[in-house]
């Protein structure tokens, strides 16, 4: 029976990993064969927490989500890789889902989502993110595919230092056969709180339209950093 890597990047999420993990260890039960946390040079005492909860902790000598992710999948000892944000809540369901989904003959996937806010504009956000097309994608679904296959395709593309997993999917769709679960992962909303709901939807307008223009990352990543606090 196949087993799940999961793999976790982080960069300061002390407080999130604190809820998490034991969660992700007590609902994937066997069938998640280790959780790899792979930090990006937390000074908030993540890897502490990390380790206390039963985590593998992974040093990545570079601080980006793409780096940091191809590193836990390198590393990673079962079949199956399933990448989580510490600050996103899959269902408690999610290993079997998971492990149904790949026997099912689905390639790869990932989860509908909703905010951890009641608002009716973020609950618009999160109405189109059922749909496959690439501008409903990104990291916040979380995202599985056997070790295999996401070795097949290249990984992530380590230049990619914001939207990688756009590039990824760019990459893999004409390969893989692709599946939004009806589940949903909770995501933080922290984003929003910190800014505005319009000043998030333009600034992640204009970066996924930089993006398929081909803009360098590191521009992309430049603006994004101006745009949302």
């Amino acid at each position: 029976m196949a087993k799940i890597s999961l793999i976790i990047p982080v960069l300061n999420e002390a407080t999130n990993l604190a809820k998490l993990l034991p969660y992700l260890i007590m609902n994937g039960k066997d069938d998640v064969g280790e959780v790899l946390v792979v930090d990006g040079g937390s000074t908030d005492g993540s890897q502490a927490v990390a380790e206390s909860a039963g985590a593998l902790v992974l040093a990545s000598a570079v601080r980006s989500r793409a780096a940091q992710m191809n590193l836990g999948a390198r590393h990673a000892r079962f079949e199956i890789l399933y990448f989580v944000h510490a600050d996103t809540w899959p269902p408690s369901t999610f290993a079997t889902d998971i492990l149904q989904a790949i026997a099912s003959g689905i390639d790869m996937g990932c989860y509908r989502y909703r905010f951890d806010s009641p608002g009716l504009l973020l609950r618009f956000n999160a109405f189109f993110n059922r749909y496959k097309w690439l501008w409903c994608q990104g990291g916040d679904k979380t995202f599985f595919i056997p070790k295999e296959k996401f070795l097949a395709i290249g990984g992530y593309d380590e230049q990619y230092v914001v939207m990688e997993e756009y590039d990824f999917l760019r990459r893999a769709l004409p390969r893989y056969s692709f599946r939004v679960l009806p589940q949903e992962v909770i995501v933080s909303a922290r984003k929003y709180r910190n800014n505005s709901w319009l000043r998030v939807q333009l600034a992640s307008m204009k970066a996924f339209s930089m993006f398929r223009r081909g803009v360098p990352p590191a521009e992309i990543r430049s603006f994004y950093k101006k745009a949302i606090l």
